[in-house]
Protein backbone atom coordinates (compact mmCIF):
# COMPACT_ATOMS: atom_id res chain seq x y z
CA UNK A 1 0.00 0.00 0.00
CA UNK A 2 1.49 3.35 -1.05
CA UNK A 3 2.47 5.74 1.71
CA UNK A 4 2.11 9.30 0.46
CA UNK A 5 4.38 12.10 1.69
CA UNK A 6 4.08 15.76 2.50
CA UNK A 7 5.60 18.24 0.04
CA UNK A 8 7.53 21.05 1.74
CA UNK A 9 10.01 23.37 0.07
CA UNK A 10 9.94 21.37 -3.15
CA UNK A 11 10.87 18.10 -1.42
CA UNK A 12 9.00 14.99 -0.36
CA UNK A 13 8.87 14.88 3.43
CA UNK A 14 8.00 11.57 5.08
CA UNK A 15 5.61 11.57 8.02
CA UNK A 16 6.04 9.59 11.21
CA UNK A 17 2.35 8.63 11.25
CA UNK A 18 -0.18 7.81 8.54
CA UNK A 19 -3.93 7.51 8.19
CA UNK A 20 -5.79 4.98 6.06
CA UNK A 21 -7.79 6.45 3.19
CA UNK A 22 -10.63 4.16 2.12
CA UNK A 23 -12.77 3.77 -0.97
CA UNK A 24 -16.34 4.83 -0.10
CA UNK A 25 -17.69 2.30 -2.60
CA UNK A 26 -16.09 -0.71 -0.93
CA UNK A 27 -14.35 0.27 2.31
CA UNK A 28 -11.04 -0.97 0.94
CA UNK A 29 -7.87 0.94 1.82
CA UNK A 30 -6.56 2.81 -1.25
CA UNK A 31 -3.55 4.58 0.27
CA UNK A 32 -1.92 5.92 3.38
CA UNK A 33 -2.11 9.64 3.98
CA UNK A 34 0.73 11.32 5.88
CA UNK A 35 -0.18 13.01 9.13
CA UNK A 36 1.75 16.23 9.57
CA UNK A 37 2.87 17.59 12.91
CA UNK A 38 2.87 21.21 14.03
CA UNK A 39 6.59 21.24 13.21
CA UNK A 40 5.79 20.11 9.66
CA UNK A 41 3.18 22.84 9.38
CA UNK A 42 5.66 25.46 10.56
CA UNK A 43 8.25 24.16 8.10
CA UNK A 44 5.76 24.42 5.24
CA UNK A 45 4.83 28.00 6.13
CA UNK A 46 8.52 28.88 6.50
CA UNK A 47 9.27 27.39 3.06
CA UNK A 48 6.44 29.38 1.50
CA UNK A 49 7.58 32.55 3.27
CA UNK A 50 11.16 32.07 2.07
CA UNK A 51 10.02 31.51 -1.52
CA UNK A 52 7.69 34.50 -1.58
CA UNK A 53 10.11 37.41 -2.32
CA UNK A 54 11.64 35.83 -5.43
CA UNK A 55 8.30 34.54 -6.70
CA UNK A 56 6.58 37.89 -6.17
CA UNK A 57 9.47 39.64 -7.97
CA UNK A 58 9.10 37.54 -11.11
CA UNK A 59 7.36 39.18 -14.02
CA UNK A 60 3.67 38.62 -14.52
CA UNK A 61 4.40 36.99 -17.87
CA UNK A 62 6.80 34.51 -16.25
CA UNK A 63 4.22 33.48 -13.67
CA UNK A 64 1.56 33.21 -16.39
CA UNK A 65 3.80 30.91 -18.42
CA UNK A 66 4.51 28.66 -15.44
CA UNK A 67 0.81 28.46 -14.54
CA UNK A 68 0.07 27.48 -18.14
CA UNK A 69 2.70 24.73 -17.82
CA UNK A 70 0.94 23.55 -14.66
CA UNK A 71 -2.24 23.16 -16.75
CA UNK A 72 -0.31 21.10 -19.30
CA UNK A 73 1.14 18.91 -16.55
CA UNK A 74 -2.28 18.23 -15.01
CA UNK A 75 -3.67 17.41 -18.45
CA UNK A 76 -0.78 15.01 -19.19
CA UNK A 77 -1.52 13.13 -15.96
CA UNK A 78 -5.31 13.40 -16.13
CA UNK A 79 -6.14 9.70 -16.12
CA UNK A 80 -3.88 8.94 -13.13
CA UNK A 81 -5.46 11.79 -11.17
CA UNK A 82 -8.99 10.79 -12.17
CA UNK A 83 -8.54 7.20 -11.02
CA UNK A 84 -6.99 8.24 -7.72
CA UNK A 85 -9.84 10.71 -7.24
CA UNK A 86 -12.47 8.03 -7.86
CA UNK A 87 -10.79 5.64 -5.43
CA UNK A 88 -10.80 8.07 -2.51
CA UNK A 89 -13.84 10.26 -3.26
CA UNK A 90 -16.19 7.71 -4.82
CA UNK A 91 -17.46 9.73 -7.79
CA UNK A 92 -17.55 7.80 -11.07
CA UNK A 93 -14.88 8.10 -13.71
CA UNK A 94 -17.47 9.06 -16.30
CA UNK A 95 -20.46 11.36 -16.51
CA UNK A 96 -20.00 14.45 -14.37
CA UNK A 97 -17.41 12.59 -12.33
CA UNK A 98 -13.64 12.34 -11.97
CA UNK A 99 -12.63 12.82 -15.59
CA UNK A 100 -14.99 15.78 -15.72
CA UNK A 101 -13.41 17.20 -12.55
CA UNK A 102 -9.84 16.89 -13.82
CA UNK A 103 -10.91 18.48 -17.10
CA UNK A 104 -12.42 21.33 -15.10
CA UNK A 105 -9.18 21.73 -13.14
CA UNK A 106 -7.26 22.04 -16.41
CA UNK A 107 -9.74 24.55 -17.82
CA UNK A 108 -9.72 26.74 -14.70
CA UNK A 109 -5.92 26.62 -14.48
CA UNK A 110 -5.47 27.50 -18.13
CA UNK A 111 -7.96 30.38 -18.04
CA UNK A 112 -6.59 31.82 -14.79
CA UNK A 113 -3.07 31.67 -16.22
CA UNK A 114 -4.24 33.92 -19.07
CA UNK A 115 -5.55 36.66 -16.75
CA UNK A 116 -3.59 39.71 -15.66
CA UNK A 117 -3.98 42.73 -13.38
CA UNK A 118 -2.15 45.58 -15.12
CA UNK A 119 -1.59 48.97 -13.50
CA UNK A 120 -4.74 51.07 -13.62
CA UNK A 121 -4.49 54.82 -14.18
CA UNK A 122 -7.06 56.55 -12.01
CA UNK A 123 -6.03 60.08 -12.97
CA UNK A 124 -3.55 61.62 -15.39
CA UNK A 125 -3.76 65.36 -15.83
CA UNK A 126 -2.47 68.76 -14.73
CA UNK A 127 -3.09 67.90 -11.08
CA UNK A 128 -0.93 64.80 -11.29
CA UNK A 129 -1.05 61.12 -12.10
CA UNK A 130 -2.59 58.47 -9.83
CA UNK A 131 -1.89 54.79 -10.44
CA UNK A 132 -3.43 51.73 -8.84
CA UNK A 133 -1.01 48.82 -8.40
CA UNK A 134 -2.03 45.35 -7.24
CA UNK A 135 0.52 43.52 -5.13
CA UNK A 136 0.66 39.92 -3.82
CA UNK A 137 -0.21 39.43 -0.17
CA UNK A 138 2.28 36.76 0.96
CA UNK A 139 1.71 33.23 2.19
CA UNK A 140 -1.77 31.88 1.44
CA UNK A 141 -3.28 29.04 3.47
CA UNK A 142 -5.70 27.02 1.35
CA UNK A 143 -8.10 24.58 3.04
CA UNK A 144 -10.12 22.39 0.71
CA UNK A 145 -13.11 20.01 1.11
CA UNK A 146 -13.70 16.40 0.10
CA UNK A 147 -16.37 16.85 -2.57
CA UNK A 148 -14.30 18.29 -5.48
CA UNK A 149 -10.78 18.01 -4.03
CA UNK A 150 -8.71 18.51 -7.19
CA UNK A 151 -10.76 21.19 -8.93
CA UNK A 152 -11.28 23.25 -5.77
CA UNK A 153 -7.56 22.95 -5.00
CA UNK A 154 -6.87 24.55 -8.39
CA UNK A 155 -9.47 27.24 -7.67
CA UNK A 156 -7.48 28.15 -4.56
CA UNK A 157 -3.92 27.64 -5.78
CA UNK A 158 -3.78 29.06 -9.29
CA UNK A 159 -5.08 32.61 -8.66
CA UNK A 160 -2.86 32.77 -5.57
CA UNK A 161 0.37 31.86 -7.37
CA UNK A 162 -0.62 33.70 -10.57
CA UNK A 163 -0.63 36.95 -8.60
CA UNK A 164 2.72 36.22 -6.90
CA UNK A 165 1.71 34.57 -3.61
CA UNK A 166 3.00 31.28 -2.25
CA UNK A 167 0.74 28.56 -0.86
CA UNK A 168 0.40 25.95 1.87
CA UNK A 169 -2.60 23.74 1.15
CA UNK A 170 -4.33 21.42 3.61
CA UNK A 171 -6.79 19.03 1.95
CA UNK A 172 -9.62 17.24 3.70
CA UNK A 173 -8.48 14.14 5.62
CA UNK A 174 -11.14 12.21 3.69
CA UNK A 175 -9.60 12.91 0.26
CA UNK A 176 -5.96 13.97 0.64
CA UNK A 177 -4.26 11.68 -1.87
CA UNK A 178 -5.31 13.29 -5.15
CA UNK A 179 -4.38 16.73 -3.80
CA UNK A 180 -0.96 15.51 -2.65
CA UNK A 181 -0.36 14.03 -6.10
CA UNK A 182 -1.53 17.29 -7.71
CA UNK A 183 1.01 19.26 -5.67
CA UNK A 184 3.77 16.79 -6.53
CA UNK A 185 3.04 17.42 -10.21
CA UNK A 186 2.97 21.19 -9.70
CA UNK A 187 6.39 21.01 -8.09
CA UNK A 188 7.77 19.57 -11.34
CA UNK A 189 7.07 23.03 -12.80
CA UNK A 190 7.18 25.59 -9.99
CA UNK A 191 10.18 26.83 -7.98
CA UNK A 192 10.72 25.13 -4.63
CA UNK A 193 8.56 26.48 -1.82
CA UNK A 194 5.95 28.16 -4.00
CA UNK A 195 3.54 25.25 -3.53
CA UNK A 196 3.50 23.12 -0.36
CA UNK A 197 1.06 20.51 0.96
CA UNK A 198 0.45 19.16 4.44
CA UNK A 199 -2.19 16.63 5.49
CA UNK A 200 -3.67 15.97 8.89
CA UNK A 201 -6.40 14.21 10.85
CA UNK A 202 -8.47 17.39 11.16
CA UNK A 203 -6.23 18.62 13.99
CA UNK A 204 -4.06 21.31 12.36
CA UNK A 205 -6.64 23.68 10.92
CA UNK A 206 -6.54 26.20 13.75
CA UNK A 207 -2.72 26.19 13.84
CA UNK A 208 -2.64 26.98 10.13
CA UNK A 209 -5.34 29.65 10.09
CA UNK A 210 -3.88 31.46 13.12
CA UNK A 211 -0.25 31.21 12.00
CA UNK A 212 1.39 34.67 12.19
CA UNK A 213 3.20 34.20 8.85
CA UNK A 214 0.03 33.33 6.93
CA UNK A 215 -1.32 36.49 5.30
CA UNK A 216 -4.50 35.17 3.66
CA UNK A 217 -6.83 32.21 4.02
CA UNK A 218 -8.97 30.75 1.28
CA UNK A 219 -11.43 28.17 2.56
CA UNK A 220 -14.21 26.10 1.03
CA UNK A 221 -16.45 24.17 3.40
CA UNK A 222 -19.32 24.43 5.83
CA UNK A 223 -20.59 27.69 7.29
CA UNK A 224 -19.91 26.45 10.82
CA UNK A 225 -16.25 25.79 10.05
CA UNK A 226 -16.04 29.06 8.12
CA UNK A 227 -17.03 30.93 11.25
CA UNK A 228 -14.19 29.26 13.16
CA UNK A 229 -11.72 30.09 10.38
CA UNK A 230 -12.81 33.72 10.45
CA UNK A 231 -12.44 33.89 14.23
CA UNK A 232 -8.96 32.37 14.17
CA UNK A 233 -7.85 34.90 11.54
CA UNK A 234 -9.01 37.89 13.56
CA UNK A 235 -5.93 38.45 15.73
CA UNK A 236 -3.72 39.14 12.72
CA UNK A 237 -6.47 40.51 10.44
CA UNK A 238 -5.77 38.02 7.69
CA UNK A 239 -7.46 38.47 4.33
CA UNK A 240 -10.23 35.94 3.75
CA UNK A 241 -12.04 34.27 0.90
CA UNK A 242 -14.73 31.95 2.29
CA UNK A 243 -16.97 29.85 0.02
CA UNK A 244 -19.38 28.28 2.47
CA UNK A 245 -22.46 26.10 2.53
CA UNK A 246 -25.55 26.66 0.45
CA UNK A 247 -29.19 25.64 0.46
CA UNK A 248 -29.97 26.66 -3.10
CA UNK A 249 -33.61 27.14 -4.08
CA UNK A 250 -35.09 26.59 -7.51
CA UNK A 251 -38.47 28.01 -8.52
CA UNK A 252 -40.46 26.43 -11.35
CA UNK A 253 -42.95 28.88 -12.86
CA UNK A 254 -46.33 27.62 -14.14
CA UNK A 255 -45.39 28.09 -17.81
CA UNK A 256 -42.43 25.66 -17.63
CA UNK A 257 -42.51 22.38 -19.57
CA UNK A 258 -42.04 19.59 -16.99
CA UNK A 259 -40.57 17.06 -19.41
CA UNK A 260 -38.23 19.61 -20.99
CA UNK A 261 -36.75 20.73 -17.66
CA UNK A 262 -36.55 17.33 -15.92
CA UNK A 263 -32.98 16.55 -17.02
CA UNK A 264 -31.69 19.99 -16.03
CA UNK A 265 -33.45 19.84 -12.67
CA UNK A 266 -32.04 16.38 -11.99
CA UNK A 267 -28.40 17.22 -12.66
CA UNK A 268 -28.74 20.58 -10.95
CA UNK A 269 -29.68 18.67 -7.81
CA UNK A 270 -27.77 15.40 -8.11
CA UNK A 271 -24.38 16.15 -9.69
CA UNK A 272 -21.73 14.43 -7.56
CA UNK A 273 -24.58 12.67 -5.72
CA UNK A 274 -25.73 16.05 -4.38
CA UNK A 275 -22.38 16.69 -2.71
CA UNK A 276 -21.84 20.16 -4.15
CA UNK A 277 -22.23 23.53 -2.42
CA UNK A 278 -24.17 25.03 -5.32
CA UNK A 279 -26.48 22.07 -5.96
CA UNK A 280 -30.21 22.62 -6.23
CA UNK A 281 -31.33 21.67 -2.73
CA UNK A 282 -34.93 22.95 -2.49
CA UNK A 283 -37.36 22.87 -5.41
CA UNK A 284 -40.52 25.03 -5.38
CA UNK A 285 -43.06 24.06 -8.05
CA UNK A 286 -46.32 25.81 -8.94
CA UNK A 287 -49.42 23.85 -8.05
CA UNK A 288 -50.67 23.74 -11.66
CA UNK A 289 -47.71 21.62 -12.84
CA UNK A 290 -46.58 20.13 -9.53
CA UNK A 291 -47.63 16.54 -10.22
CA UNK A 292 -46.26 16.67 -13.77
CA UNK A 293 -42.85 17.87 -12.57
CA UNK A 294 -42.77 15.19 -9.87
CA UNK A 295 -43.61 12.51 -12.45
CA UNK A 296 -41.03 13.75 -14.97
CA UNK A 297 -38.28 13.91 -12.36
CA UNK A 298 -39.07 10.45 -11.02
CA UNK A 299 -39.08 9.00 -14.53
CA UNK A 300 -35.66 10.53 -15.30
CA UNK A 301 -34.20 9.39 -11.98
CA UNK A 302 -35.30 5.79 -12.60
CA UNK A 303 -32.83 5.48 -15.49
CA UNK A 304 -29.75 6.66 -13.55
CA UNK A 305 -27.17 4.00 -12.75
CA UNK A 306 -25.57 4.25 -9.31
CA UNK A 307 -22.60 2.10 -8.35
CA UNK A 308 -18.84 1.73 -7.97
CA UNK A 309 -17.20 4.69 -9.65
CA UNK A 310 -14.58 2.52 -11.40
CA UNK A 311 -17.31 0.90 -13.53
CA UNK A 312 -17.36 2.71 -16.87
CA UNK A 313 -21.18 2.69 -17.14
CA UNK A 314 -21.88 4.24 -13.72
CA UNK A 315 -22.86 7.93 -13.58
CA UNK A 316 -23.45 8.43 -9.83
CA UNK A 317 -21.40 7.04 -6.95
CA UNK A 318 -21.78 6.76 -3.18
CA UNK A 319 -21.70 9.40 -0.53
CA UNK A 320 -18.11 10.03 0.45
CA UNK A 321 -18.26 9.17 4.14
CA UNK A 322 -20.39 7.62 6.86
CA UNK A 323 -21.14 10.94 8.58
CA UNK A 324 -22.74 12.34 5.42
CA UNK A 325 -24.65 9.10 4.89
CA UNK A 326 -26.08 9.46 8.38
CA UNK A 327 -27.11 13.08 7.78
CA UNK A 328 -28.96 12.29 4.55
CA UNK A 329 -30.68 9.28 6.12
CA UNK A 330 -31.80 11.35 9.11
CA UNK A 331 -33.10 14.20 6.95
CA UNK A 332 -35.17 11.90 4.73
CA UNK A 333 -36.63 10.06 7.73
CA UNK A 334 -37.54 13.40 9.31
CA UNK A 335 -39.23 14.56 6.09
CA UNK A 336 -41.31 11.37 5.91
CA UNK A 337 -42.28 11.75 9.58
CA UNK A 338 -43.51 15.26 8.76
CA UNK A 339 -45.75 14.04 5.93
CA UNK A 340 -43.31 13.81 3.03
CA UNK A 341 -44.14 11.40 0.22
CA UNK A 342 -41.17 9.47 -1.21
CA UNK A 343 -41.44 9.34 -5.00
CA UNK A 344 -38.30 7.31 -5.51
CA UNK A 345 -35.43 6.08 -3.33
CA UNK A 346 -35.40 6.68 0.39
CA UNK A 347 -34.48 3.13 1.36
CA UNK A 348 -30.72 2.44 1.20
CA UNK A 349 -29.70 -1.19 0.75
CA UNK A 350 -27.25 -2.91 3.07
CA UNK A 351 -23.80 -3.94 2.02
CA UNK A 352 -20.42 -2.30 1.54
CA UNK A 353 -20.18 1.34 0.55
CA UNK A 354 -22.05 4.51 1.47
CA UNK A 355 -24.63 4.16 -1.28
CA UNK A 356 -27.77 6.21 -0.79
CA UNK A 357 -30.34 5.98 -3.61
CA UNK A 358 -31.46 8.99 -5.59
CA UNK A 359 -34.39 10.22 -3.50
CA UNK A 360 -37.23 12.60 -4.35
CA UNK A 361 -39.56 13.66 -1.51
CA UNK A 362 -42.81 15.43 -2.39
CA UNK A 363 -45.38 17.19 -0.19
CA UNK A 364 -42.84 18.64 2.26
CA UNK A 365 -42.50 22.20 3.45
CA UNK A 366 -40.46 24.43 5.73
CA UNK A 367 -40.00 22.92 9.17
CA UNK A 368 -38.50 19.70 7.79
CA UNK A 369 -34.72 19.31 8.05
CA UNK A 370 -34.56 18.35 4.37
CA UNK A 371 -35.88 21.81 3.48
CA UNK A 372 -34.41 24.01 6.19
CA UNK A 373 -30.87 22.59 6.29
CA UNK A 374 -28.26 21.62 3.72
CA UNK A 375 -28.54 17.88 3.05
CA UNK A 376 -25.40 17.64 0.86
CA UNK A 377 -26.54 14.38 -0.63
CA UNK A 378 -28.89 12.74 -3.17
CA UNK A 379 -32.23 13.74 -1.65
CA UNK A 380 -34.36 16.56 -3.05
CA UNK A 381 -37.48 18.04 -1.39
CA UNK A 382 -40.19 19.25 -3.78
CA UNK A 383 -42.38 21.98 -2.30
CA UNK A 384 -45.74 23.03 -3.71
CA UNK A 385 -46.61 26.73 -4.02
CA UNK A 386 -49.65 28.65 -5.27
CA UNK A 387 -48.45 32.25 -5.56
CA UNK A 388 -45.08 33.51 -6.83
CA UNK A 389 -44.75 35.93 -3.90
CA UNK A 390 -45.04 32.94 -1.57
CA UNK A 391 -42.35 31.06 -3.50
CA UNK A 392 -39.91 33.98 -3.50
CA UNK A 393 -40.43 34.59 0.23
CA UNK A 394 -39.82 30.94 1.05
CA UNK A 395 -36.80 30.72 -1.22
CA UNK A 396 -35.25 33.70 0.60
CA UNK A 397 -36.23 32.43 4.05
CA UNK A 398 -32.87 30.81 4.74
CA UNK A 399 -29.54 32.03 6.18
CA UNK A 400 -27.68 30.70 3.13
CA UNK A 401 -27.39 32.60 -0.11
CA UNK A 402 -25.07 30.81 -2.53
CA UNK A 403 -27.10 30.08 -5.67
CA UNK A 404 -30.63 29.90 -7.01
CA UNK A 405 -32.51 29.23 -10.21
CA UNK A 406 -35.75 30.01 -12.03
CA UNK A 407 -37.33 27.67 -14.58
CA UNK A 408 -39.71 29.09 -17.16
CA UNK A 409 -40.57 29.26 -20.84
CA UNK A 410 -40.37 33.07 -20.61
CA UNK A 411 -36.80 34.23 -19.97
CA UNK A 412 -37.83 37.83 -19.33
CA UNK A 413 -40.29 36.77 -16.64
CA UNK A 414 -37.73 34.38 -15.16
CA UNK A 415 -35.12 37.14 -14.92
CA UNK A 416 -37.59 39.34 -13.05
CA UNK A 417 -38.04 36.60 -10.45
CA UNK A 418 -34.30 35.87 -10.39
CA UNK A 419 -33.51 39.48 -9.54
CA UNK A 420 -35.46 39.09 -6.30
CA UNK A 421 -33.60 36.02 -5.06
CA UNK A 422 -31.06 36.60 -2.28
CA UNK A 423 -28.09 34.67 -3.65
CA UNK A 424 -24.70 35.29 -5.20
CA UNK A 425 -25.40 33.42 -8.45
CA UNK A 426 -28.68 32.76 -10.22
CA UNK A 427 -29.38 30.62 -13.26
CA UNK A 428 -32.26 30.55 -15.74
CA UNK A 429 -33.41 27.06 -16.80
CA UNK A 430 -30.27 25.44 -15.37
CA UNK A 431 -28.55 25.28 -12.00
CA UNK A 432 -24.93 25.32 -10.83
CA UNK A 433 -23.32 25.96 -14.21
CA UNK A 434 -20.24 27.86 -13.03
CA UNK A 435 -17.44 28.90 -15.38
CA UNK A 436 -13.88 30.26 -14.96
CA UNK A 437 -14.55 33.73 -16.41
CA UNK A 438 -17.58 34.56 -14.23
CA UNK A 439 -17.30 35.56 -10.54
CA UNK A 440 -18.80 33.10 -8.07
CA UNK A 441 -19.50 33.63 -4.37
CA UNK A 442 -22.20 33.75 -1.77
CA UNK A 443 -24.18 36.32 0.17
CA UNK A 444 -25.60 36.12 3.71
CA UNK A 445 -23.93 33.16 5.48
CA UNK A 446 -22.70 31.49 2.31
CA UNK A 447 -19.37 33.26 2.29
CA UNK A 448 -17.15 36.29 1.88
CA UNK A 449 -15.45 37.33 -1.35
CA UNK A 450 -15.63 35.78 -4.81
CA UNK A 451 -13.71 33.28 -6.89
CA UNK A 452 -12.98 33.07 -10.64
CA UNK A 453 -12.19 35.60 -13.32
CA UNK A 454 -10.50 38.93 -12.78
CA UNK A 455 -12.57 39.60 -9.66
CA UNK A 456 -11.37 36.34 -8.14
CA UNK A 457 -7.77 37.17 -9.04
CA UNK A 458 -8.03 40.48 -7.19
CA UNK A 459 -8.90 38.60 -3.98
CA UNK A 460 -5.24 37.54 -3.76
CA UNK A 461 -3.82 41.06 -3.95
CA UNK A 462 -3.66 44.27 -1.97
CA UNK A 463 -3.98 47.70 -3.51
CA UNK A 464 -1.17 50.23 -3.48
CA UNK A 465 -2.09 53.68 -4.78
CA UNK A 466 0.82 55.61 -6.26
CA UNK A 467 0.56 59.42 -6.51
CA UNK A 468 3.00 60.90 -9.06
Amino acid sequence: MQEFTLVIGGKAVAAARHREVTNPSSGEVVGMSPLATVDDLNAAVSAAKAAFPAWAARSSSDRAALCARVAETIEANAEELARLLTLEQGKPLNGLGSRFEIGGAVAWTRHTASLDLPVEVVQDGPEGRVELHRKPIGVVAAITPWNWPVMIACWHIIPAIRTGNTVVIKPSPNTPLSTIRLVELMNEVLPAGVMNVIADDNDLGAALTSHPDVAKITFTGSTATGRRVMASAADTLKRLTLELGGNDAGIVLPDADPKAIAEGLFWGAFINSGQTCACLKRLYVHDSIYDAVCDALAAYASAIKVGDGLAEDVVLGPLQNSAQFGIVSDFVQDAVAKGGRVLTGGAPQGGPGYFYPVTLVADVDHGAKLVDLEQFGPALPIIRYHDIEEAIAKANDNPSGLGGSVWSGDVTKAKQVAARLECGSVWINKHGAIQPNAPFGGVKQSGIGVEFGVDGLKEFTTIQTVFC
